[in-house]
């Protein structure tokens, strides 16, 4: 039994394993893992089965000895790279900003203002007593100043009754989203990204969906009141984590600073 066994692996006998090859080929399955996780729920998913079925095409048609098909298929490939750019720019921005986040390449130091947090808490949790919406964001590593630069400028001290007065309903800067940099109010009025995870529930709204979108493109973290129901969720790297409390919202934005630092 054993004879046979060893004949069948006869030809893989001169094939060599070293701890470089074990590591290169660790390396190369994180990044397509984390490839497929980035992608995973969009509309890319079926944007890469589109041209995994256009390659498949054209070894069929090299197979059938197709020569019309192939010449055509050969003469488009030329444009696949630039049509992967295109389709997937969004994508690729997100892999090199999350690339750049990592500790290697990060040189940010969080904020540790507890009073500040206690500010937004004691705001949200104001707001949703009232089911009055709300969607704060709070910048992390990576800046926000394209987002920033399309609301209200305020450059303002973060503070329970600024918060409140700016989502109360019927004021100019009450739609849109909020935006905190370090323990400054950089922004009211802000248009977020639409999430573009076509498995979102259909009962999340555009505030929520522009929560998740905003998480989705960058580190940040958004905290949302829904204007239905009063309930608190925080968005994180575009994920919802959903009915928080007070003391939920306070401890998950504490220990996400808390990494972040």
């Amino acid at each position: 039994m054993i004879e046979p066994i060893s004949r069948l692996l006869g030809p893989l006998g001169h094939f060599s394993v070293t701890w470089r090859d074990a590591i290169d080929i660790l390396i190369v399955a994180f990044i397509a893992y984390s490839l497929l996780r980035l992608i995973r729920g969009t509309r890319a998913v079926q944007m890469v089965f589109g041209i995994v079925a256009v390659f498949l095409l054209y070894e069929l048609a090299v197979v059938l000895k197709l020569a019309a098909l192939r010449t055509v298929l050969q003469a488009l490939f030329f444009y696949v790279p630039f049509a992967i750019i295109v389709l997937f720019a969004a994508e690729l921005r997100r892999a090199l900003a999350t690339f750049g986040r990592t500790p290697f390449f990060s040189w940010f130091s969080g904020y540790h203002a507890e009073e500040t947090i206690s500010d937004i808490v004691l705001a949200v949790t104001s707001l949703s007593a009232r089911k009055t919406g709300a969607l704060i964001v709070l910048e992390r590593r990576e800046g926000l100043k394209n987002y920033i630069e399309n609301g209200v400028r305020m450059d303002s001290a973060v503070s329970y009754d600024l918060l409140v007065t700016v989502f109360a309903p019927g004021t100019p800067l009450h739609d849109g989203a909020v935006i905190l940099s370090g323990e400054r109010v950089a922004a009211a009025a802000c248009f977020l990204p639409l999430s573009v995870n076509e498995g979102l529930s259909k009962r999340f709204g555009t505030r929520h969906r522009a929560a998740i979108g905003i998480t989705e493109e960058t580190d940040a973290l958004a905290v949302v009141v829904s204007e239905e129901r009063g309930t608190i969720s925080v968005a994180r790297d575009g994920q919802l984590i959903e009915d928080l409390d007070g003391k939920g919202l306070r401890d998950l934005l504490l220990r996400e600073f808390t990494v972040a630092a």
